[in-house]
């Protein structure tokens, strides 16, 4: 095989600088399939609220592929006993780049409230998307034999590489369940989507972008990480770990995760715009026509189930359905256009649930709501007036520690795996690891409309027993309005 003499190309990037992509990885950023990424928003509908949020998922995607490549290379060249290859390398680094292929319309909003909407029931995500699209952006841009003059095995490395974007089991099984690599390689099941320890470079790239474009402080640094990080055995399995000292700069990091979601991606006019972008996504489905395979036309829901129609579907829908003259959009068309002129969904309440198990579903919260009617009002509302947000939040594991699941080494002894307990580290880390918030929002703007509707949620926590309001950490910034 001939020497491949390609230079790699520089990308000039406003969180980590110049980043040098291998050829391979510039032909797979060079297709329709991964630019259509430039027009999907990181953050969706937090942009309406810090408008330094503009960054895209094309942006966030080469910066997961840099940290990827950074931390395999370092752990190559700090343990040449891994054996990792050159090929590896290349597939840990495309797995990073293709890792959010499968992202909808303003990102999580898509699969997180779009599509439980119109497809009740259904478990599809957009990681499932993302080795969809893998294959489909491999196959029609005629990308194995490229593959193959950089010295991959196609049939193998590419299941490896969609095994590395979601990852199908965990990997702490009695019986090896992945098929791209042995388990002397099981560290690199680590390094993109970390289902272990939620430790990742993914989160590394958007703790650092997200905190960059919404002017928030990162108190998480990943290059310290990434020095500290080396692989030792663990019950016969290689895992990633770090030095025993670092460990509270991963309670940072985990810290860093919860007030993200505090401050930004929860934010209450956030979701109110979210709940509008669905909404208004929701009206248009039947209603708008995008071309797939075989000049079939599919709606935005059923886009996910074919590749060339959703590589079709960008946040760009938002302006097709504003500029449109289909009178079918009209309710839809008047949503958007009430976002762009602040006449947003009206915060009425925020609380926590009296139970953690307390249910989910924000169609029966607001049957619950409009029901707590108050006496004699001036305004009938009914449940299709209220929105209800059960917002979860974490520290990436649910009512876990995802600490518990990290292992550490000393300097004394750099190959043998501990365990650090959290009575080890501080007596002031927290003691609960997740949280359960409800917010509830009125879709009538008046202000006679607005007070009935509190009245509405008093009652309803009344008769729950919950208070009526929760902290007031999410009032939003007027600077940011």
């Amino acid at each position: 095989m001939a020497a491949n003499t390609q230079i790699n190309k520089v990308f000039n990037d406003p969180i980590h600088g110049h980043i040098e992509m291998d050829p391979l990885l510039v032909k797979f950023i060079d297709t329709p399939q991964f630019q259509r990424l430039r027009n999907i928003k990181q953050l969706s509908g937090a942009y309406y609220v810090y408008p330094g949020a503009s960054h895209n998922r094309f942006e966030h995607s080469i910066g997961v592929c840099h940290l990827a490549g950074q931390l395999v290379s370092l752990l190559s060249d700090r343990q040449p006993d891994l054996q990792i290859t050159k090929r590896d390398i290349l597939c840990v680094k495309i797995a990073g780049l293709c890792h959010d292929l499968g992202h909808g319309p303003f990102s999580h909003l898509f699969d997180g409230k779009f599509i439980p909407e119109v497809l009740p029931g259904t478990k599809w995500k957009h990681e499932q998307a993302s080795k969809q699209m893998f294959d489909h952006m491999v196959n029609v841009n005629s990308l194995r034999p490229v593959m193959e003059s950089h010295g991959l095995v196609c049939a193998e490395d590419l299941l490896f590489i969609k095994e590395l974007i979601d990852s199908p089991q965990h990997q702490e099984q009695e019986t090896w369940p992945y098929k791209g690599r042995t388990e002397e390689k099981s560290f690199l099941y680590e390094i993109v989507a970390n289902k272990r320890t939620g430790i990742d470079v993914d989160k590394w790239d958007y703790f650092a972008r997200d905190c960059y474009h919404l002017g928030i402080q990162n108190i998480f640094d990943y290059q310290r990480s990434l020095k500290f990080a080396r692989v030792c055995e663990v019950n016969g399995k290689m895992l990633i770990c770090t030095r025993d000292k670092e460990v509270f700069n991963l309670y940072n990091m985990f810290h860093t995760r919860y007030s993200l979601h505090r401050m930004a991606y929860q934010h209450r006019v956030t979701n109110a715009i979210k709940n509008m972008i669905s909404d208004a996504l929701v009206k248009a489905d039947t209603h708008i026509k995008i071309k797939g395979s075989n000049d079939v036309l599919f709606t935005i829901s059923s886009a996910i189930e074919d590749m060339t129609a959703y590589t079709n579907l960008t946040d760009s829908i938002f302006e097709q359905i504003l500029h449109s003259t289909q009178p079918e959009l009209d309710e839809a068309r008047e949503i958007l256009r009430n976002i762009l002129c602040r006449k947003l969904y009206k915060y009425v309440g925020q609380t926590y649930p009296k139970s953690k198990n307390t249910k989910d579903d924000p169609r029966e919260l607001a049957r619950n709501v409009a029901e707590a009617c108050p006496e004699n009002p001036n305004v009938i509302l009914s449940a299709n007036d209220f929105v209800v947000n059960v917002v979860h939040m974490d520290y990436g594991m649910k009512e876990k520690n995802p600490i518990n699941n990290m292992y550490f080494y000393s300097k004394d002894d750099p190959t043998k795996a501990i365990k650090i307990d959290q009575s080890q580290v501080s007596q002031m880390l927290p003691a609960v690891f997740s949280e359960k918030l409800i917010q509830v929002f009125c879709k009538k703007t008046d202000d006679e409309s607005l007070k009935v509707a509190k009245e509405h949620y008093q009652k309803w926590c009344k008769n729950e027993g919950i208070p009526a309001s929760g902290p007031n950490i999410l009032l939003e910034d007027e600077r940011r309005q």
